[in-house]
């Protein structure tokens, strides 16, 4: 069955869209609103002094056009200069206060935006690209953030100026008022199905100007892979038909919204013609003065100007209304991985850890993770291999929660991990990923994240224990040299070797190397190696391993294929088994010929 909505409700909705808006970014402009209020009162004066032109043209067109009496209007010319200067300065002070109130309530709504963007989980970046990311924290929030005080500026502003100036239309002319004010409000009527045309083009066009982003994103990150596999051209073309995308729904958003300029403009025509006839036949008929006539006409023309550009401002306006409901659709949406309510500290890791019937999935109904069972005593090194892509990562990945289980549960003394705060269970465990991120500043900024209050004792230490010391004393700046973004400056061992000095510092008991050395070359391993083996002291330890070499002497070795355990136990005893699955990789790597 299908509804159709009334133009009172359509009205009603767009009303209580319009209260809805701006009473949820009320919060942001709370700390400023005296501010913002005397924003708006400027709006006032500065709206309602149009109207003295158009006022003070009339005794002078009666006094000195028509009598010829110049000594009686001589101060109308000095008295308009004079309004419009008052009107030049509370402008300025309006414009200045509008942009310093509305880059506040921004940097207000970013922060929470940016607060909220490290509430979420791993998967909710997975999921999206880099310029999904940029539009909902920060684009959308500069678009909601611009239109609110400037729309509600500029409404002040042109209702005032309305108002003043159909108040010298009736003044001069309540007959010619009343044609020229019906003619007025016929100049609406083509925005009532605006908001309904262009709101899937908002949409698109915002999913275009996001694929755009991340195709810069992209091209600067992939740099050397696009050199280097000569994807010049390639990259050129993808970014061409990013584009002409874009440039398609700008001409579509425009196809849309632009034909009201127009289509008021020949309204407005049709008022002002419609007013030099009548008005003509009302001075014929000495029912007004020329002065009137020419006085009324002055104020018609200043009140037709705003209003023939009004389908710009309604379709930012619109822009502004629906990049607020997209923020606040990001600050409304709950993480799916959080504290639960009955969430504990965890203080100390002293037993173990248990894996119970864990299965995983990252999309419903295609499980990556089968029936985990596994436990691992304080201070064992576990040590997990298998085929790629068999979910190696994916288990580790579950016990700092960077994903939850589907089912089962993993605990840490007994305690489901989910029933621990996030803040402490991440405490207590170093992750070092095989690509470790690094970011932009100095050596020693980036080893101190894992400790923020360490001594220098505790920090040169940490360097000495990954292998750092050699290769920083070579350095002019030393432990302060600056490193690129991302690490950018520095090769993959010496990025894994701050990876490791950081973790030292965190000092964390439980440990986590997901394949630290797979990416590295013989040298920087051996190295990198040493480094790791002086970090798992008196660690409980659950490594990646793709080198079968480097776990040996792990307490127990866990094969992980297609999602389930299918072998466990240490290297001799794994070796005995004939065909087996770690048998079968450890021949593979190391098979004399």
């Amino acid at each position: 069955m299908s509804v159709h909505l009334s133009k009172e409700l359509k009205a009603t909705i767009l009303n209580n869209m319009f209260v809805k808006n701006y009473k949820r970014m009320w919060p942001y402009v709370k700390p400023y609103w005296k501010r913002a209020l005397l924003t708006l009162l400027l709006a006032i004066p500065v709206g309602s002094l149009d109207a003295v032109i158009a006022m003070a043209i009339k005794p002078y067109m009666d006094a000195v056009m028509i009598e010829k009496n110049i000594s009686s209007g001589w101060y109308i010319p000095i008295l308009i200069i004079g309004f419009t200067c008052v009107q030049g300065v509370l402008t300025y002070l309006l414009n200045y206060l509008n942009t310093w109130v509305g880059a506040k309530i921004t940097n207000l709504l970013k922060m929470d935006l940016f607060k909220k963007m490290l509430s979420f989980e791993t998967n909710y970046f997975t999921s999206r690209n880099s310029g999904d990311i940029m539009m909902e924290f920060s684009s959308n929030a500069n678009t909601a953030c611009s239109g609110l005080l400037a729309n509600l500026k500029s409404f002040i502003q042109k209702f005032f100026t309305s108002i003043s100036l159909i108040f010298v239309l009736f003044y001069n002319s309540w007959q010619l008022a009343i044609v020229c004010t019906v003619i007025l409000v016929g100049a609406f009527l083509p925005m009532m199905s605006l908001k309904r045309k262009v709101h899937p083009v908002m949409t698109q066009s915002m999913a275009a100007n996001a694929e755009l982003l991340t195709t810069y994103n992209e091209t600067y990150a992939g740099n050397k892979t696009i050199v280097s596999y000569n994807l010049e051209q390639h990259q050129n073309n993808r970014f061409t038909e990013v584009i002409k995308n874009t440039f398609r729904l700008t001409i579509k958003m425009f196809q849309r919204t632009s034909w009201i300029t127009p289509v008021m403009h020949v309204i407005a025509s049709l008022g002002i013609g419609l007013a030099i006839w009548f008005g003509s036949y009302l001075i014929l008929h000495n029912i007004i003065t020329p002065g009137n006539f020419v006085s009324f006409l002055t104020a018609l023309i200043m009140l037709y100007t705003p209003i023939k550009s009004i389908g710009g401002t309604y379709s930012s306006i619109l822009m502004s209304f629906w990049a607020i409901e997209k923020v606040f659709e990001v600050l409304d949406t709950e993480p799916q991985i959080k504290d639960s309510e009955k969430a504990v500290e965890l203080k100390q890791f002293t037993k173990q850890i248990k894996f119970n019937n864990v299965w995983f999935e990252y999309v419903k109904d295609t499980p990556i993770l089968q029936n985990i069972n596994l436990t691992i005593n304080h201070g064992e090194t576990i040590a997990f291999v298998g085929n790629s892509g068999g979910g190696k990562t994916t288990t580790v990945n579950l016990l700092p929660r960077f994903y939850d289980v589907t089912s089962g549960n993993i605990t840490i003394d007994g305690i489901d991990i989910r029933d621990i705060t996030m803040k402490s269970l991440r405490e207590n465990i170093a992750v070092v990923f095989q690509d470790n991120f690094l970011f932009s500043g100095t050596i020693r900024e980036n080893i101190m994240l894992g400790n923020e209050n360490a001594t220098t004792e505790e920090l040169n230490t940490a360097i000495k224990n990954a292998c750092l010391d050699d290769f920083i004393s070579e350095l002019k700046d030393g432990i302060d040299t600056q490193i690129g973004e991302r690490g950018v400056l520095l090769s993959g061992g010496q990025k894994q070797r701050i990876a490791i000095a950081r973790a030292f510092l965190k000092n964390a008991p439980i440990l986590i190397l997901d394949e630290a050395t797979s990416a590295l070359d013989n040298k920087s391993e051996a190295i990198v190696q040493k480094a790791i083996e002086n970090l798992m002291n008196n660690k409980t330890v659950l490594v990646i391993a793709h080198r079968l070499s480097t776990i040996k002497n792990a307490t127990k070795i866990v094969v992980i294929n297609d999602g389930q355990i299918v072998e466990s136990g240490t290297h001799e005893e794994l070796l005995q088994i004939s065909c087996g699955a770690y048998k079968t990789l450890y021949d593979m790597q190391f098979k004399k010929k």
